[in-house]
């Protein structure tokens, strides 16, 4: 088997490993954040804050549903990761095959009923008439285009599993590239508006998911299907539902929270808006590198579970939580000593009301950033062993939080209250996740039949 284009978890330094895995995946999510600035610009430029608000207004609708397929692949991509680690070949292809199969037919009911209920779900969230036209005009293409971005989510998802975190970036990078021309085309030249910039992101999609199928096909031997692995096989279909779909939902609960605690912040006035929305790009930022270390475990831990080397997993969540957790004081430091200076970038200096606002949610969200750390390591290590129901609860933890601070403390605390939010929901999220991740990891190795610390398996 020519292994050359994967990346194996199960043996060498875990440190060594993980830095080579999520390093091209913190560049991929940087793109990603750069070309969201440029896009934002482009849209706003050329057609004007009410075009923007339309599109702004899509964001959580948007991540409902988007988060709930991206969740979904990364689920699917779990037995994947988990048959690799096992050096179980038929296995993993035939999961392969089955998850492309099941992927397809979600996808396409997900954008039929989504792409009709979208007008109606954005009245529900309460979308001001004058741009919930555009708004629809901007998201229904979207949601209609919703298996082209399962295609993307589910061909990277499948590469990662297999420790190629490169080539998704690289078409990622490509793609963004890609959108920010179409953007400027389509807008400009052809008079799109905001249909126009949604246009742009579907093409963009559909040439990085058939790069990375093309990519599978011609690179990658271990993913040569034949006749019978190619079988739709209803146990494989069951198993990855059973592993897809609570990971989707996690997203989607997460998002209503985000939801709530957004009704109360709106309340508050526009400077509060206004200053919670500069903050949180530059939070989401920071946020690149929590997501690039979550995602490198979470195939870490699937491939040493087909492994049965459940102490590896206990070692590459102590090594990432010493990344993590200098990583954190960084972005501490940076918020404090640089946090205004950075803020203008959204936020003339002029408006100082917003950019005190801005600041102080910057520093009650940056504060207890290691808290935030945990959340996505635990909640991705338990799912790359399998418990992706359990993981789901964490979703629910986070969601009554903020759900509570938007009812018991935004109205006694004002905007003090709703900074409160995104922490109150991390410690409730970790007090679930600590306790959790001890019982799955002891649980596995128990049906693994296998060592649950490094010293258990010297003395064996």
């Amino acid at each position: 088997m020519a292994r050359s284009t994967v990346k194996d978890f199960t043996q060498g330094s875990p440190l060594k490993l993980i830095l080579g895995f999520s390093v091209p995946l913190l560049f991929g999510l940087l793109c990603q954040q750069l070309y969201n600035f440029v896009d934002t610009a482009i849209v706003g430029r050329f057609l004007g804050s009410h075009a923007l608000a339309a599109v702004g207004s899509t964001g959580c609708v948007n991540f409902l549903i988007i988060g709930f397929s991206m969740g979904m692949c990364a689920g699917f991509a779990i037995p994947i990761a988990q048959s690799f680690g096992a050096k179980d070949e038929v296995e993993l292809r035939r999961y392969v095959a089955n998850a492309a199969y099941v992927s397809a037919v979600l996808s396409i009911v997900l954008a039929v009923v989504t792409s009709l209920l979208c007008p109606s779900l954005l009245r529900l969230l309460n979308t001001p008439e004058d741009i919930i036209q555009d708004a629809i005009a901007y998201i229904q293409p979207i949601f209609m285009a919703l298996p082209v971005t399962v295609l993307y989510n589910m061909s990277s998802g499948i590469l990662r599993a297999l420790g190629d975190s490169k080539t998704p970036v690289y078409f990622v990078v490509a793609a963004s590239i890609i959108n920010v021309v179409l953007d400027t085309v389509f807008i400009l030249y052809f008079n799109m508006g905001v249909r126009g910039a949604a246009i742009a992101t579907i093409i963009s999609q559909l040439f990085s998911g058939v790069g990375c199928l093309v990519v599978m096909k011609t690179r990658f031997p271990i993913l040569q299907l034949n006749k019978d692995e190619m079988r739709f096989r209803p146990s494989h279909a069951k198993s990855l539902v059973g592993m897809g779909i609570p990971m989707g939902l996690q997203f989607s609960i997460t998002a209503i929270g985000s939801v709530v605690i957004q009704t109360a912040i709106n309340g508050l006035g526009t400077v509060a808006v206004a200053g919670v929305a500069a903050a949180s790009k530059l939070c989401n930022l920071f946020y690149c590198v929590i997501d690039a270390l979550s995602t490198t475990m979470a195939t870490f831990s699937g491939q040493n579970v087909g492994a049965r080397k459940v102490y590896r997993i206990h070692q590459g969540l102590k090594t990432a939580t010493i990344i993590g957790g200098v990583y954190c004081v960084i972005v501490f430091l940076v918020a404090w000593l640089l946090g205004p200076k950075l803020l203008t970038v959204f936020i003339s200096a002029a408006e100082t009301d917003v950019l005190s606002h801005a600041y102080l949610y910057l520093m009650y969200n940056t504060v207890p950033y290691f808290f935030l750390l945990m959340v996505n390591l635990l909640r991705f290590s338990i799912q790359g062993m399998g418990f992706t129901r359990a993981a789901m609860f964490a979703g629910v933890a986070e969601m009554i939080a903020r759900t509570l601070v938007a009812v018991a403390l935004v109205p006694v605390l004002g905007y003090a209250g709703a900074c409160c939010a995104n922490p109150a929901a991390w410690i409730a999220a970790d007090l679930f996740l600590f306790p959790c991740y001890l019982h799955v990891s002891k649980r596995l190795a128990q049906q693994l039949g296998c060592p649950y610390r490094k010293d258990e398996l010297h003395a064996a």
